[in-house]
């Protein structure tokens, strides 16, 4: 069971695809985000947490009706469509997973559109998760970063959390063969949000950039926010997430820029990782995990855009450096979030879970 919002939708089709090579029998529950129409207009049903709750409880009441059989475990990914699922997850052992906790995405709120609530909503709000990450079998988190705030924030026992990626298919997004050098520096930015993604920054850091340059350094920005684009700067409105005209694009660039200012481990960095591109991304939430100052990338304060300009032109000037981090960000991704490898490290954690009600 997925929520269908922002980087989950890919990490959505990676599992629904992946899951079952594992030898599971998996039946996919979509819990879908939008809401349109009359329902706008219903009490509480504005709010992500009831929204997603219901049309879990929904969905689950649909499975029964149609027969499909007493699953033996439940994977819930995020938290938010499982708060509400008490009396479920004690029948059924649940596994949840999570990208970020709610005090975290507190933290990062202002770039979210979201407000943190009166004291008394905070509490109550943070009694009922903890009560959720309690009920779980066992709690999967994308990073470090994320099973650290469970225990610091929420008193889980670490030995019932593990650290397993999201991860990428490392063999779709390598690029088959080498680039020809055609002595122009392409940098991509890929990002829905324009502004909490920091495409704004990095637009005024290409500007100096191509006043340093010229016409050796170009940008290309995949986003359906609309932009009019200066000089050397080429839109992509259309593209979509895992399709060939994106991994295309990927491949004909040599540096992946990020300059977010709001964030907790976005799908696009390992992608362009695999794809062989050099990483510049800000200090936020848990990207340092994967872009590792000056080893598989160079990190910047968000909103700095004087950091940001020095930045690309490191990589723009130097191309053995840009070769060097480009290799390590690779490496890494192999190594820690190959898609293939980390749904055959849930499918694990499911099966323990099925046994013994806890992984």
């Amino acid at each position: 069971m997925v929520e269908q919002t922002l980087g989950h939708v890919t990490h959505s089709q990676n599992l629904r695809r992946l899951l079952p090579e594992t030898g599971l029998d998996v039946n996919f529950v979509p819990i879908e985000f939008d809401v349109d129409g009359w329902k706008r207009r219903v009490p509480g049903f504005g709010n992500w947490t009831i929204r997603a709750g219901i049309r879990a409880k929904a969905a689950l009441r649909a499975e029964s009706t149609a027969g499909r059989g007493h699953p033996d475990v439940r994977l819930v990914h995020t938290q938010v469509p499982a708060v509400l699922l008490r009396s479920e997850m004690q029948a059924v052992p649940t596994v949840v997973s999570l990208d970020a906790t709610p005090r975290q995405y507190d933290a990062l709120g202002e770039h979210y559109d979201h407000a943190v609530g009166r004291p008394t909503t905070e509490r109550l709000k943070t009694e009922l998760n903890r009560r959720c990450f309690e009920r779980a079998a066992h709690l999967i988190t994308w990073a470090a970063w994320t099973k650290e705030s469970l225990v610091d924030d929420y008193g889980i026992d670490p030995h019932r959390i593990t650290v397993i990626p999201p991860g990428v298919d490392v063999e779709r997004w390598t690029a088959p063969d080498a680039t020809p050098d055609d002595g122009t520096t392409r940098i991509l930015f890929v990002g829905g949000d324009l502004a909490r993604k920091g495409g704004h920054d990095l637009l005024a850091a290409f500007a100096q950039l191509r006043a340093i340059h010229g016409a050796n350094v170009e940008l290309h920005l995949v986003t359906p926010r609309p932009v009019a684009p200066p000089p050397g700067v080429n839109v992509h409105s259309t593209m979509t997430p895992n399709s060939a005209d994106l991994i295309e694009l990927y491949h004909r660039c040599q540096i992946f820029c990020l300059p977010t200012r709001g964030d907790c481990l976005p799908m696009v960095l390992p992608e362009a990782a695999a794809a062989g591109l050099a990483l510049v991304s800000s200090r936020v939430g848990a990207i340092p995990e994967i872009v590792r100052d000056s080893q598989t990338g160079l990190l910047v304060d968000p909103g700095d855009v004087g950091q940001l300009v020095m930045s690309l032109d490191r990589l723009v000037s130097d191309r053995e450096l840009r070769t060097r981090i480009a290799a390590a960000a690779s490496a890494l991704v192999r190594a820690e979030h190959s898609a293939s490898r980390n749904a055959g490290h849930i499918a694990g954690i499911l099966r323990a879970a099925a046994e013994t009600g806890s992984a």
